[in-house]
């Protein structure tokens, strides 16, 4: 600056007054709402679920076109499960995705699942198909299915279904009781009521 710039600019800044500087920054963020909150534990968790649904196929141990598929957590009684095997269960709901790709598939089991236990429902029929020629390998969605299902945690016990519902190209699958069948079930289970 010139000298006389500088002696313009001070006659320009003379009654100019400092501001009281505040000895704390005020950048306190606003506190996420509970549904912010919500909506990201849940965005983190189908995230994490979504990596045990992996779409790797190197990584998801085959099975042929025509195998018996049958699984079942701890703690399913085996009279349950022999009923579900039979088919002798009422089925709420069903999902075909034999046609589907690998990621499409996925996508819609696990959004078909997640609703039905919502629902409570206890048994829906999911098809899959043989996938007698499907590429890269016979029984791809077949494959997949039976190793997702078996990842999910809403998902207690799954086996082929009789030739009437699909056979060997489509499964069973037991879904936990709701809450209130729960407590149906403890009503009407419970030892020693009644009069004696």
């Amino acid at each position: 600056m010139k000298a006389d710039d500088l002696t313009l600019f001070m006659q320009e800044m003379a009654d100019v007054v400092p501001l009281k500087q505040q000895t704390q920054a005020q950048t306190r963020a606003k506190p996420l709402s509970s549904e912010s909150k919500q909506a990201r534990k849940a965005a983190a968790e189908a995230h994490e679920y979504l990596q045990r649904l992996t779409l790797d196929l190197a990584l998801i141990p085959r099975v042929k076109p025509d195998d018996m598929l049958s699984y079942k957590q701890q703690g399913i009684q085996e009279a349950v499960f022999k009923n579900l095997r039979l088919g002798k269960y009422k089925i709420a709901a069903e999902l075909d995705i034999h046609a589907m790709s690998v990621r499409q598939a996925r996508d819609y089991l696990l959004g078909f699942i997640q609703a039905q236990v919502a629902l409570g429902h206890r048994c829906v029929l999911v098809i899959h198909g043989k996938g007698q020629n499907r590429k890269p390998f016979p029984g791809l969605i077949k494959t997949c299915v039976n190793f997702w299902l078996s990842q999910m945690d809403e998902v207690q016990a799954f086996h082929s279904a009789q030739r009437e519902h699909g056979g060997y190209g489509a499964l069973y699958v037991m879904l936990p009781k709701s809450e209130a069948k729960r407590l149906e079930s403890r009503e009407t289970n419970h030892k020693g009521a009644g009069f004696r």
